[in-house]
C-alpha cells in the first residue's frame, strides 16, 4: 500500500513533524524514517529522543507511536571517511526497496548553512534516486544578503533543479497565513475594498515576550531583519499585496508573490527605527549584551520597524509597516489593515474601520467598525465582528506549520515552498538597508527596555506614516 518513500533527517535532532502526519494516517503505509547525524547515537538512543518529541498522554498515542518507531532508523556520520557514510546510507535507502518498486526520496537539511553545499553534493554524488524522484529540504536562512543567496543558489544548480529544492518558511504553513488568500479571493466584500482608494495603511507585525535565550552568539551574526523580516515578513506582505492568481497552482502562485515583491523598492534607513533591547531596572530580565556570546559593542538588532511601499496602481502611496522584536511586552503576530476615515459630514468621533488578521496565538480574524450607540441621541460607538477560531469552530484542528509544509514537500506540492525568484526579490528589498545599518558605524539601534512596547519614539514614527484624526 502506497508510494516507497524515505525521509531522512541529517541533523535528526531537528524537527520531527512527521510524528503527527503518521498519527493522521496521512503518511505511506511504505515511508521510512532515517536520522542521519555527526552525534553518535545507536537505534535505541534515537528511538528514545523521538520518544522525548511524541505526545504519550493516552494509550491510543502510546500506540501510535509504536507504530511510528517501526518506520524510525538511525545512522551516524564519519566526517573523517568522506562519502562512506553517504554509501552506508544508499545502502539503508536501498534496503527497503522490493523488487522493482521506483523510490522517492526526501533530504531534511536541519543543518548549519554552512555546510549546505558540500552535503547536497555528497547526497547527489551517492544517494539520488535514479528511479523515483529525489527532493531537497532547506530552512532559512537562504543567504545572508543578495550577494550570498544568488551564489548559493548557483552552487546547487549543478546537482539540484529548482523544482527538486523546496525551501521552507514555515510562516507559509500557519492556518492564518494560509487563510489570507481565502479572506481576500473568497470575500467579494474585502476584495472591493483592497486597493489605495480604501485602504491608508497596512502594519505587519512579528513581536516575541523572549530574549534571545542563550543563542546571542547565533543571534548577533543574523539580527531581527534576516530572521524574520526578510523572510516571515515578506511572505505575508506578498500574500497580501499580490494580484489574483491564475489558479492555486504553484507556479501561479509563487509568480505573483515574485512579481510583487519586485516592485518593492529597497528599503532605507530614513525610514526605519532600530532597537536593542536592554535589562530591566530590577535586574531580573538580562539585556542583549548581557549574553556572553555577544560582543559589548554589538550593533545588531534586536527590533526594527521599517517602511516599505509596493510601486503599483493598486497600492500607490499606502505604507507598509513593518515591525519586528525580541524581548517586548507580548508574542504576537498579526496584520493590521486599516481604511480610510470616513468624512465628518454627518457623523463626527468615529474610529477607523480595520481589519485584523491574527496569526497567533489564538488565530483570529476581527473587523474593527462603527455603530450607532443604544440610546435616544445619535451617537456612534467602535464595535468588532469577531472570528476567533477557537471561539467559532468547536475543537478547531489547526495543523502544525511544519506539518502543513512537510506534507506538501512529500506530495510535491510547492506552492508553499520559497521559490528562487521570491528569494532574490526579497534580498533586494533587504540587502541595502542591512549594509547601511551595518556598515555605518554611525548608527546605533536604540535601547529600550526588556518586556517594553519597544524604542523610544516608536509611537510617533509609526503615527507618522498613518492618516490623523
Amino acid at each position: 500500500m502506497g508510494q516507497n518513500s524515505v525521509i531522512v533527517l541529517l541533523g535528526a535532532s531537528g524537527n520531527l513533524a512527521a510524528k503527527k502526519l503518521h498519527r493522521r494516517g496521512l503518511l505511506s503505509d511504505k515511508l521510512k524514517i532515517i536520522g542521519f547525524d555527526l552525534t553518535h547515537m545507536s537505534h535505541d538512543d534515537f528511538i528514545e529522543h523521538v520518544k522525548s518529541c511524541v505526545d504519550q498522554s493516552s494509550p491510543e498515542l502510546e500506540d501510535h507511536f509504536k507504530a511510528f518507531r517501526e518506520r524510525c532508523s538511525y545512522i551516524t556520520i564519519n566526517q573523517d571517511a568522506g562519502d562512506d557514510s553517504f554509501v552506508v546510507l544508499k545502502k539503508r535507502m536501498e534496503s527497503f526497496i522490493e523488487g522493482d518498486e521506483t523510490q522517492n526520496r526526501h533530504f531534511y537539511m536541519a543543518l548549519p548553512p554552512n555546510i549546505y553545499v558540500a552535503v547536497s553534493e555528497q547526497l547527489r554524488r551517492n544517494c539520488y534516486s535514479e528511479k523515483g524522484d529525489s527532493q531537497i529540504i532547506f530552512e532559512k536562512p537562504f543567504g545572508h544578503d543578495l550577494e550570498s543567496s544568488v551564489e548559493l543558489h548557483k552552487k546547487l544548480e549543478p546537482n539540484w533543479k529548482e523544482s527538486e529544492i523546496f525551501r521552507i518558511d514555515h510562516y507559509l504553513g500557519k492556518e492564518m497565513v494560509k487563510n489570507i488568500m481565502t479572506l481576500r479571493f473568497g470575500n467579494p466584500m474585502f476584495g472591493a475594498l483592497w486597493d489605495c482608494n480604501h485602504i491608508d495603511n497596512i502594519q505587519i507585525s512579528m513581536t516575541e515576550d523572549i530574549g534571545t535565550e542563550g543563542r546571542g552568539g547565533y543571534f548577533d551574526d543574523v539580527g531581527i531583519i534576516r530572521d524574520v523580516m526578510q523572510n516571515h515578513l515578506m511572505q505575508i506582505l506578498a500574500l497580501t499585496t499580490m494580484e489574483r492568481p491564475g489558479s492555486f497552482s504553484a507556479e501561479d502562485l509563487r509568480q505573483e508573490k515574485a512579481r510583487v515583491l519586485r516592485l518593492v523598492p529597497p528599503l532605507e534607513a530614513r525610514h526605519t527605527l532600530a532597537g536593542q533591547f536592554i535589562r530591566t531596572k530590577d535586574g531580573k530580565h538580562p539585556g542583549y549584551k548581557d549574553d556572553d556570546d555577544v560582543p559589548e559593542d554589538s550593533r545588531c538588532a534586536t527590533f526594527c520597524t521599517t517602511v516599505a511601499y509596493v510601486r503599483n496602481a493598486r497600492w500607490e502611496n499606502v505604507p507598509f509597516i513593518l515591525k519586528s522584536g525580541k524581548a517586548l511586552s507580548e508574542s504576537k503576530t498579526e496584520i493590521r489593515i486599516q481604511l480610510k476615515d470616513t468624512t465628518d459630514a454627518m457623523l463626527r468621533n468615529t474610529s477607523h474601520n480595520q481589519l485584523i488578521i491574527r496569526i497567533q496565538p489564538n488565530e483570529a480574524v476581527r473587523l474593527k467598525m462603527n455603530a450607532k450607540m443604544p440610546g435616544l441621541e445619535l451617537r456612534t460607538v467602535e464595535t468588532e465582528l469577531d472570528l476567533t477560531y477557537k471561539q467559532t469552530v468547536e475543537d478547531p484542528d489547526i495543523p502544525e506549520a511544519y506539518e502543513a509544509l512537510l506534507l506538501d514537500a512529500f506530495r510535491g506540492d510547492y506552492s508553499e515552498s520559497v521559490s528562487e525568484e521570491e528569494l532574490e526579490a526579497s534580498w533586494k528589498i533587504f540587502t541595502p538597508l542591512l549594509h547601511e545599518l551595518e556598515g555605518n558605524k554611525n548608527i546605533v539601534p536604540t535601547p529600550y527596555v526588556y518586556g517594553s512596547e519597544g524604542p523610544d519614539g516608536l509611537e510617533e514614527f509609526i503615527a507618522s506614516y498613518q492618516v490623523q484624526k
